[in-house]
């Protein structure tokens, strides 16, 4: 494969497999299994690598070591409820196209177009580090979220377990533990979410966007099927653990109209509550969006990004708190307007049961008790 290399000094090229010597390098317009064929040039790096030729069904996926020496990410946005987030993996394989978190990868120096989707930082310690943080005595219990940013349950966890692991520490501390996921993987670890549920401890978010299975392949190309998304929220709600449905993002002139028949298909599934949330598409994400409608719905593309528009003061984003989450404007109304009486109409306008935090406990290790003589 040949790649071009772009930097302070200009522009020069390596040889490899492929065609080289181009002016303009070009990049498959549609990868299969992949939310993006873009790769953008981070803004935060001088120099920029650009695939020239590649397999046919694109580059794997690659893990990546994370090191971190914390694993507890603190929030302090007043859009989000919870303060504490654990992401066991940075980069998502689920290639949501429309992700905001695609830009944090830029931070590791990587793009957030097929990097994001393609090279995943993995916390293989991470069960170890949240261990160590509820055991020391400075923790006081409070809900931490898994899946703050990346999917907790994305496709390399049905391998590597890291999620599992880390749902092993919160069943052993009975710490309360908020997730949200497309995945229906979640349904694997009903066994340690029982036991949580039995404390009042956790609750389940599952994310749906959409019920039209083809959208879905193209706009989530690796995350579960809406089916399989339903099934899961079947499975928790019959064992007894708290679910509800995200309708998120609600892509205005591409699936709002959807928004009734899907808190129907999630109530008749036993969703017991309902969230929503409009498109946000920070750069470069404004951009691999508008890409990616070009490709799949080049007759949409004129409507989607007018809508989007109008929910955005005329703008394709914004980022004020308040506002970035659900769009202002007489379309953002009209889609919150519509959200609101379908969930009242299908029993979802309510919140699930408020976490509960007095169950928590720090078992003991070995080692901590003395004998019954004193002796040691």
């Amino acid at each position: 494969m040949g790649v071009r290399l772009e930097g302070s000094e200009g522009l020069f090229w390596r040889e490899g497999r492929g065609r080289v010597g181009e002016e303009k390098a070009k990049v498959m317009e549609v990868i299969k299994g992949r939310g993006t064929a873009l790769e953008p040039r981070n803004r935060f790096e001088r120099l920029h690598v650009e695939r020239v030729s590649g397999d046919e069904d694109g580059p794997a996926t690659e893990l990546y070591s994370d090191l971190s020496k914390s694993i507890l990410a603190e929030n302090d946005s007043p859009d989000i409820q919870f303060r504490f987030g654990i992401n066991p993996y940075r980069g998502c394989e689920h290639g949501c196209v429309y992700c905001y978190a695609r830009p944090s990868h830029e931070y590791l120096s990587f793009n957030a177009g097929l990097d994001f989707e393609t090279k995943i930082m993995v916390k293989r310690n991470a069960p170890e580090l949240l261990r160590a943080r509820f055991r020391s005595s400075r923790w006081q219990p409070q809900v931490v979220a898994l899946s703050g940013n990346t999917d907790c349950y994305q496709p390399c966890e049905r391998e590597l377990g890291i999620t599992r692991r880390c749902l092993e520490v919160f069943r052993d501390f009975l710490n309360p533990v908020g997730i949200i996921t497309k995945s229906a993987l979640v349904r694997r670890d009903i066994d340690l979410l029982s036991p949580l549920a039995e404390v009042g401890a956790v609750q389940v978010h599952i994310s749906l966007t959409t019920l039209d299975a083809e959208l879905a392949r193209k706009m989530e190309p690796r995350a579960s099927s809406p089916q399989m998304r339903l099934s899961a929220i079947e499975a928790l709600a019959a064992a007894g653990i708290p679910v509800g449905v995200m309708v998120a993002p609600i892509v205005p002139g591409l699936n709002d109209h959807e928004i009734p028949s899907i808190l129907e298909r999630a109530a008749q599934s036993g969703a017991g509550c309902a969230g929503w949330t409009l498109l946000r598409l920070s750069p470069p994400v404004d951009a691999l969006f508008e890409d990616w409608l070009s490709q799949h719905y080049p007759q949409r593309r004129h409507r989607v990004l007018h809508r989007v528009t109008q929910c955005r003061d005329g703008r394709i984003t914004d980022s004020r708190f308040g506002s970035r989450m659900r769009g202002e404007g007489t379309y953002a109304r009209q889609i919150a307007a519509l959200f609101s009486a379908s969930v009242r109409r299908h029993g979802l306008d309510r919140q699930l049961p408020e976490p509960n935090t007095r169950a928590f406990r720090r078992p003991p290790q070995a080692g901590d008790q003395m004998n019954l003589f004193g002796a040691g």
